[in-house]
């Protein structure tokens, strides 16, 4: 039996990587990637590898994720060193904790290399703190989905300091917006949608919950960061105003404002 490591590709950029990963894709003998691994990171791989694209995309996949875990489970066995290369962060949305479990009824060694995550490039990419003790002291991290369960958003008790992190906020960004007013945001609640952060064809546009429901869906992949944050760095006059606010004698603490 090989090993299997459960790599963290980051949000793109190949100079980003953890100096492990790297060492790692540049002696594996199998690389399972995900589809949306950039081109310059699996350029590092390499040219001795055996590459496997099981990555799934919006209305499309290549194997399912039972598939790709017996998939993983078959190369353990044959090589000594198995690349399972994901996206951001594996442990964050990366369906990683699917893997290990296979992994370990296998009874198949692993290790976890942390990458850094999406949120995390984006909030980089965009200049932006997640956190700001003037205004933002909590951090949500999400997905959106149109399942009845996605609708518990609003059960988060969601208060005027919270930033959300969107992951895979999808095509139809009306649906988002509505998704985040019903859970008590404003209208005019700041949001930015980061496309394909700290890569070369980075894209980003600032907008309002309102506005965001008419904008053109920005290339996955995509995050959506919703919050204070988004417009305190810019305008230092909202910082006071929104704290006062959120101070003021009858302000509703549970939500956004």
């Amino acid at each position: 039996m090989g090993k299997v490591f459960l790599v963290g590709a980051g949000p793109g950029d190949p100079d980003l990587l953890t100096v492990k990963a790297l060492r790692l894709l540049q002696s594996a003998n199998v690389v399972l990637h995900d589809s949306l691994v950039s081109a310059e990171i699996l350029s590092l791989i390499s040219p001795h590898a055996q590459l496997i694209d099981v990555g799934k995309r919006r209305g499309f996949r290549l194997l399912s994720q039972d598939e790709s875990n017996s998939l993983l489970v078959a190369s353990a066995a044959s090589h000594e060193i198995v690349v399972r290369l994901k996206g951001g962060d594996p442990m964050l949305f990366g369906r990683g904790a699917e893997e290990i479990r296979a992994l370990r009824e296998a009874s198949i060694d692993f290790e976890v290399v942390p990458g850094i995550s999406a949120a995390f490039g984006a909030a980089a990419a965009a200049k932006i703190s997640l956190t700001d003790r003037r205004v933002a002291s909590s951090v949500l991290f999400t997905t959106f989905s149109r399942s009845a369960d996605a609708r518990a958003l609003a059960a988060f008790s969601l208060t005027p300091e919270t930033t959300v992190v969107i992951y895979m906020p999808g095509p139809q960004y009306n649906e988002v917006s509505q998704w985040l007013l019903d859970a008590g945001f404003p209208p005019d609640m700041p949001c930015q949608v980061i496309s394909k952060a700290s890569q070369r064809d980075q894209s980003s546009h600032v907008t309002t919950l309102t506005g965001l429901a008419t904008l053109v869906p920005l290339p996955a992949p995509a995050l959506l960061l919703v919050g204070r944050v988004i417009a305190s760095l810019r305008e230092p006059s909202v910082v006071s105003a929104w704290r006062d606010t959120a101070s003021a004698p009858g302000s509703d603490a549970h939500l956004p404002s």
